[in-house]
């Protein structure tokens, strides 16, 4: 018998380890009473809605090296920018024992971890949901920042397996 190595990342809406082209909009609207007040703003959209979504890394031949990246902080398309580091990303257990950890939001880079194996196999199964909010910390110009693939508005996630 014959089982071949395989890594599998989903984030979002999908069906696991299936190809799945959907890219989910996470929308966080700001009450104009509220604008850089430091209260944190609840997203809407994902496939679990109010800016949640599922993740999932499988695979089965070691250590699972986890990233995202982002092309550069949000914009507005008028020159103004939101730090990726306004978003906060809260983590709970979905169905595996260990929830699935999220990479730090970075502006213009990638970020990685690593993730490591069920203790004494080589696989790993990690899943979570994410809930993604904004900390709203400053006063910023007016505008729509991001967007699907649009003003940096797109994280990419990625896994690589030895």
């Amino acid at each position: 018998m014959t089982i071949p190595k395989f890594v599998y990342v989903r984030i979002g809406t999908g069906t696991d380890r299936a190809d799945n082209t959907n890219v989910d909009n996470l929308v966080f609207t700001v009450p104009a009473a509220n604008v850089g007040d430091g209260s944190s703003i609840a997203g809407t959209g994902g496939d679990l809605t109010a800016g949640r979504v599922t993740a999932r890394v499988t695979g089965n031949n070691g250590t699972i090296a986890f990233s995202s990246t982002t092309l550069g902080a949000l914009n507005n398309g008028a020159g103004d920018t939101i730090s990726w580091s306004q978003m906060a990303v809260a983590v709970t257990a979905n169905t595996s024992a260990t929830a699935l950890a999220h990479p730090t939001l970075v502006d213009g880079a990638t970020t990685s971890i690593n993730l490591s194996p069920t203790s004494g196999t080589k696989v790993t199964n990690l899943d979570a949901r994410w809930t993604f909010s904004y900390l709203n910390q400053n006063i910023v110009a007016a505008g729509t920042y991001g967007g699907v693939n649009t003003q940096n508005g797109r994280v990419t996630y990625a896994v690589s397996m030895p």
